[in-house]
């Protein structure tokens, strides 16, 4: 069977479908549909067919497109339409989890499967509401039982619509932990003349100059320069100071040794 005619029956299974196709289930419909035929599709068929409708609903002209999440091929709308599509089922399409919820629901995701004691150890609080919450919205499962802790407590992981949800096809899709933290990475400020004025510290102090003795921040906290003889005058003050001090300290065991 050639690809333009298996690539509408690959669509139509797609759209119709209500859970996501994995290439596999759609070579067995295709080949189900068509068991009279000896010639049956391969895997490979269909790979290259999906890779088709793929570039097919790339283009601007279409508001959808065909994506591999939650497991399998779907048809999804593009982000621009989210705003649009969002009237037809008011708030509860809007509605957010909460921040407690969306902590648990990341500490399950990267560390599943995990027991309810790991995950309050984690987060250093109750977590029943946020499990709970969790497990109606059918973003977790229980996946089983840890046989090795005491009482064999019950083992949480992510689900398939939990994939579906945020649009990924597996866990390794997940955003890796170091480049998420490499975002939040604080870099010292560096502070110049320049964040204390308005004017370019270059014209105040000429381009070629690089002894900024000169400069000085005023009551006001505004970067002032100082005349040249001050500037020279309160270089010396501190020399003049300690050869005052010389003096005094010089001349009092003469007033001792020589009494009037």
């Amino acid at each position: 069977m050639e690809l333009s005619e298996i690539i509408p029956h690959i669509e139509v299974l797609i759209f119709a479908s209500e859970k996501p196709l994995t290439s596999l289930d759609i070579v067995e419909l295709i080949n189900n549909s068509f068991g009279f035929l000896e010639e049956r599709i391969s895997l490979d068929q269909v790979e290259t067919a999906v890779e088709g409708i793929r570039e097919k609903y790339n283009s601007e002209f279409y508001p959808f497109e065909v994506r591999e999440s939650g497991g399998g091929w779907q048809f999804l709308t593009k982000k621009d339409y989210h705003k649009t599509i969002a009237q037809l089922n008011g708030d509860k399409f809007l509605k957010r989890l909460s921040n407690a919820a969306l902590e648990t629901l990341a500490i399950i995701a990267y560390k599943q499967p995990i027991t309810k004691g790991e995950i309050e150890a984690i987060r250093g609080v109750n977590s029943d509401y946020s499990i709970q919450k969790l497990l109606e919205k059918e973003l977790i499962l229980i996946s089983g039982r840890n046989e090795q802790l005491p009482g064999k407590p019950l083992v949480y992981a992510t689900s398939k619509t939990f994939m579906d949800y945020f649009g990924l096809n597996s866990t390794s899709d997940l955003p890796k932990i170091r480049e998420v933290l490499a975002d939040q990475l604080v870099e010292g400020t560096i502070i110049r003349p320049e964040d204390f004025t308005d004017q370019p510290v270059a014209e105040m102090t000429g381009e070629e100059a690089e002894d900024v003795s000169a400069l000085k921040v005023n009551e006001e906290g505004e970067l002032i320069i100082l005349p040249e003889e001050a500037a020279t005058d309160n270089e010396a003050a501190p020399e003049a100071g300690a050869d005052e001090s010389s003096d005094k300290s010089s001349d009092a065991p003469l007033e001792e040794n020589n009494p009037e």
